[in-house]
């Protein structure tokens, strides 16, 4: 984005920023909607990106698409970053420290008030009662209100555990999920299988849908080539979850992430090669069952990789804003 371009961008989110706080008297006006997007670039190896948009369709990119916060623990990698809001405000975050084990071994941890500033970072170590663990991949969070806690979940492949480990995937990775809980991110319950849909899977995220659960997960399967999303729901966050859907993205994606807008439900992936080359796009749906490809529409910044997309609230999209004016 060249300069003109951003200060164009700054003064349009600033100008709808103070119409927000003056509009409220004003009949038939609605607050405006804020959505970030994590993510990260290359290899995982410079940090926490992070883009805004205030319609679901247009991301821009903050901090002039510089990393947030450099990562520091396990192997020094933050791919996959997680977000997710608790009850007292702060945010926090999960990603992906490394490749393999040791250092894959673990996902890292920390927390924020404003998504600038962050706590020190911590790799979290999981699967100590799995010795044959391979690694920890795309590790999510979802807090139940219910509990108060905290679940974190993600992929990990635990060298002949399940069947059929030839021709699974790339590498005989054959992956399921596994989690812990926390209430406080300082005690972790042992690691326990999450997910077993019976074959190997990836990249799951959760969101709470009414009364049940909705489990957004990538068939990882490589003979016949799958790599796609699929869908599955509970009536728990620990599970389990059932009635597994049918492929509702084509080939070759990854990194679900879910939000709804209004009646709409967003569906954003990686699409990481295949035909088109890599893109991250999204497909919409009003039921949840059928879905339109509307990756066309959409606007990411460029080498945007798998994260997760929440909504904030105004405060939070100011500070961001005036932290990127100031460091323009």
């Amino acid at each position: 984005m060249s300069k003109f371009n951003r200060i164009l961008f700054l003064l349009f989110f600033m100008g709808a920023l103070t119409l927000s706080s003056q509009h409220l008297q004003g009949a038939g006006k609605e607050e405006p909607h804020w959505y970030l997007f994590t993510s990260f670039r290359d290899n995982g190896q410079d940090g926490l990106h992070l883009a805004l948009s205030n319609d679901g369709y247009n991301w821009t990119p903050l901090n002039q698409d510089k990393s947030y916060l450099k990562p520091t623990a396990g192997g020094k990698l933050m791919r996959d970053p997680a977000i997710a809001r608790g009850p007292d405000g702060r945010f926090h975050m999960v990603w992906t420290t490394g490749w393999t084990t040791p250092e894959g071994k673990m996902f890292g941890y920390s927390s924020s008030t404003n998504l600038i500033d962050w706590t020190p970072q911590k790799g979290v170590p999981v699967m100590q009662n799995e010795p044959k663990t391979r690694n920890v991949w795309a590790p999510e969070l979802f807090y139940d209100d219910n509990e108060k806690l905290w679940y974190i979940f993600w992929s990990s492949t635990v060298t002949g555990k399940f069947p059929d480990e030839t021709g699974v995937s790339e590498d005989s990775y054959n992956h399921r999920a596994y989690y812990v809980t926390t209430p406080d991110f300082e005690t972790f319950s042992e690691s326990k299988l999450f997910f077993d849909p019976g074959f190997n899977n990836i990249d799951a995220t959760m969101i709470k849908d009414g009364e049940r659960y909705l489990l957004v997960f990538k068939d990882e399967r490589l003979n016949p080539v799958k790599k796609n999303l699929r869908m599955a729901t509970a009536k728990s966050p620990a599970g389990p979850f059932t009635d597994v859907t049918e492929p509702f993205t084509i080939s070759w994606v990854e990194g679900p992430s879910l939000l709804k807008i209004g009646d709409t439900w967003f569906c954003y992936f990686d699409h990481y090669t295949g035909d088109g080359g890599h893109y991250y796009g999204a497909v919409r749906s009003k039921d949840l069952k059928t879905w339109e490809d509307c990756s066309q529409e959409m606007k990411f910044p460029a080498g945007h990789h798998h994260g997760t997309v929440i909504e904030i609230d105004e405060a939070i999209a100011k500070g961001l804003l005036e932290h990127e004016k100031k460091n323009k």
